[in-house]
């Protein structure tokens, strides 16, 4: 508990200075920023390895398309937030607009191009995510979903959004589903993270034309959390198992 409150502790600390220095960067481009943000995952990834004892793993990186693409990642704490940074292509994401205000941590979000949504405004949300989505991926950069809107306890889900699947379809480009065990890791409530290796896995992407939109968001609900419950399940890997590649 001690180890993990240091490292939390620390973790909130470094976003006021490395937040400055994100949006000082923009001055060099988006480019620029985004690699400073890269930078300070994978140093709070260090911290948390050495004083946490937790790391991850990815499997499937060959999967990923070398075109822009929509992500559909699973979200179960803020681990898989900043892990993200480390192995998929530079990336807009689509977040809650509150997210945005925040003093420090808001302005380092802003200089990386999110799309901040209202996610009270139903459909006008969805297509504030088709637009700006677009323009994203023509940029680009990939757009990265968290399709049910929240952070979900383990175990659990909710029905996803369609703004990722319907992006992708009227986009023209590839989903590409991601699984994880992050939550079993580090909880969305609580401080102390559990040591181990979170394990990510990319699925097959999935070509979404002319496919029936409920249709193929149900599909990709039922293969992400058949996944985590196979995760879920499986024994905790060696420590020392992270991919080199995951590493960014």
């Amino acid at each position: 508990m001690i180890r993990s409150v240091t490292f939390t502790a620390l973790f909130f600390l470094s976003i006021i200075p490395w937040s400055l220095v994100v949006v000082a960067a923009r001055l060099a481009g988006p480019a620029a920023s985004y690699a400073v943000a890269r930078h300070w995952a994978r140093t709070v990834m260090g911290l948390c390895r050495v004083l946490c004892g937790l790391t991850f793993r990815v499997e499937g990186l060959e999967q990923l398309p070398k075109a822009p693409s929509v992500a559909l990642l699973k979200h179960s704490s803020a681990y898989e937030t900043v892990v993200q940074l480390l192995f998929l292509p530079p990336q807009a994401w689509v977040l809650k607009r509150e997210l945005a205000w925040a003093p420090f941590f808001g302005w380092a979000l802003a200089a990386l191009r999110p799309i901040a949504i209202d996610r009270g405004s139903g459909r006008q949300a969805v297509e504030q995510v088709v637009q700006q989505g677009t323009e994203r991926l023509k940029a680009g950069l990939w757009v990265c979903v968290f399709p049910e809107g929240t952070r979900m306890p383990p175990g659990e889900t909710r029905r996803y959004g369609v703004s990722g699947s319907l992006l992708a379809q009227r986009a023209g480009c590839l989903i590409v589903p991601i699984a994880h065990n992050a939550g079993d890791f580090w909880p969305r409530r609580g401080w102390r993270k559990r040591a181990g290796v979170v394990t990510f896995r990319i699925g097959a992407p999935v070509d979404p034309a002319g496919r029936d939109l409920r249709e193929l968001n149900e599909s990709i609900q039922r293969w992400i959390e058949g996944e985590v419950e196979a995760l879920r399940r499986q024994p905790d890997p060696p420590a020392g198992s992270r991919s080199p590649s995951s590493a960014g």
